[in-house]
């Protein structure tokens, strides 16, 4: 249990059975009467948010939360399945908890996979992945205006905005938490 002066931003807490994220805090000591403690809180399973308030008395819940290295796997068209690097067991992750982590996904990629109560919650990508370049517009040459962008897909059908020097074929590295571009790779 955690005594509300635990309280800051980041911390996990468990309302109802369910885990919580606090985003926003704030503590306020009126002139009369207790401390308060304003939290905006995440659902780490939903992604609803509420506020609440909590006096120096309360005590607040501890969510089990556990973190596991494994490496992705396979699609099997329900779920994406993960293996525990030591135990190699299988976890299987349902889509909506990927959401568009789905395009990032890439074989034998090492991940981090958030569990409450032995069910998966979340999933933490590489922050880096290369993927090649399937289609886009040949760039033309001459045109050195910086900042000048223009569409491209990915091999599984995701689309980013790249520099005009990419072309077809070639392999880029995507940050996982924008989605964006970051670099092109020179193939070695």
């Amino acid at each position: 249990m955690y005594n509300s002066s635990d309280l800051r931003k980041g911390l996990k807490i468990e309302i109802d059975n369910q885990p919580w994220a606090v985003t926003e805090f704030d503590f306020c000591k009126p002139g009369k009467g207790q401390a308060l403690y304003r939290c905006k809180l995440k659902n780490m399973i939903t992604g609803t948010t509420m506020d609440k308030t909590y006096r120096a008395s309360d005590k607040i819940g501890k969510p089990v939360l556990e973190e596991r290295e494994c490496i992705y796997s396979y699609e099997d068209g329900e779920s994406f399945i993960f293996s525990d690097d030591k135990t190699y067991e299988e976890i299987y992750v349902k889509s909506e908890i990927l959401g568009n982590n789905v395009n990032f996904l890439i074989e034998n990629a090492e991940c981090k996979i958030l569990l409450f109560n032995d069910d998966p919650i979340d999933v933490t990508l590489p922050i880096f992945i290369e993927k090649v370049i399937k289609e886009t517009e040949p760039g033309v040459k001459g045109d050195t205006a910086t900042n000048v962008v223009k569409p491209a897909t990915l091999e599984n059908g995701y689309e980013i905005q790249v520099p005009l020097f990419v072309n077809e074929g070639d392999l880029v590295k995507i940050d996982t938490r924008t989605g964006a571009y970051v670099e092109r790779v020179s193939k070695a």
